[in-house]
């Protein structure tokens, strides 16, 4: 069983690897989905790293129809990125009724060879999951990423499941969102996957003495100053414990 665990920064990174994960995803702005992280934290993540490292390359948070600019910017981080070292990258691009835009990801899974690829939750956007698959796997790509077109994955298990047999081992289907010590052994038998997504975070709290706490940065209420989420490595370790009694 292969886990991937979804870091929000290099500290994140690193305590997935202490937590036994098997390749991490780096990440910058969760809360919009994930976007392209720094390439200071990318290159510095592949110092500090012995485990695989992907990266998501997503110039923005929204939808997966992106304008010239942005592409330009996406080929520009792919490229980036292959020549730091990166294992892999994850990225999607959607036509404007909802189907996968076969072109437009051949072109950059050629480009990010020899790194892997991954089609990341923008599958979870599409019309039709069972053509879609078909033209991921067409376009080249390793890897897919899904909660089967639901919020969380415990509630796209039976789609999940018919994804991993349609695609007979043709592509790796790996179920995200959600997934944590509660559900992944449910979401594992259920779906036969041998992949897997987590994101599982603990807040820490800031070591300011003086907090002004009428200040919002972002201008968001929800979201405090002096705290910051990274990765549990606890709940890593707990995870990957529990795949390791799955036999299939």
């Amino acid at each position: 069983m292969f886990l991937e665990v979804c870091a929000n920064s290099v500290e994140s990174a690193i305590a997935a690897e202490k937590g036994g994960a098997n390749r991490v995803e780096l990440c910058d702005n969760l809360s919009e989905g994930g976007t392209t992280p720094s390439f200071g934290a990318i290159r510095i993540a592949r110092k500090h790293l012995s485990i695989d490292l992907h990266v998501i390359i997503r110039p923005r948070g929204g939808d997966f129809l992106y304008n010239s600019l942005e592409l330009e910017i996406m080929k520009s981080d792919i490229l980036e990125c292959r020549k730091i070292g990166v294992d892999g990258v994850v990225f999607g691009m959607l036509t404007q009724d909802g189907k996968i835009d076969k072109n437009l990801c051949k072109n950059f899974v050629d480009l990010a060879f020899p790194m892997k690829t991954t089609f990341h939750r923008a599958f979870d956007m599409v019309a039709d999951p069972n053509q879609s698959l078909e033209d991921i796997i067409s376009s080249g790509f390793d890897i897919l990423l899904t909660s089967g077109l639901q919020n969380k994955a415990i509630n796209g298990i039976q789609l999940i499941k018919e994804l991993v047999v349609q695609s007979n081992e043709r592509i790796s289907i790996m179920p995200g969102s959600g997934i944590n010590e509660t559900n992944v052994l449910e979401i594992a038998k259920k779906t036969l996957a041998k992949n897997f997504h987590i994101s599982v975070r603990k807040i820490s709290e800031s070591k300011m003495i003086f907090k002004n706490e009428n200040l919002k940065m972002g201008g968001i209420q929800q979201i405090s100053e002096f705290e910051k989420s990274i990765t549990d490595e606890t709940k890593v370790k707990l995870i990957k414990d529990i795949l390791e009694t799955i036999s299939y």
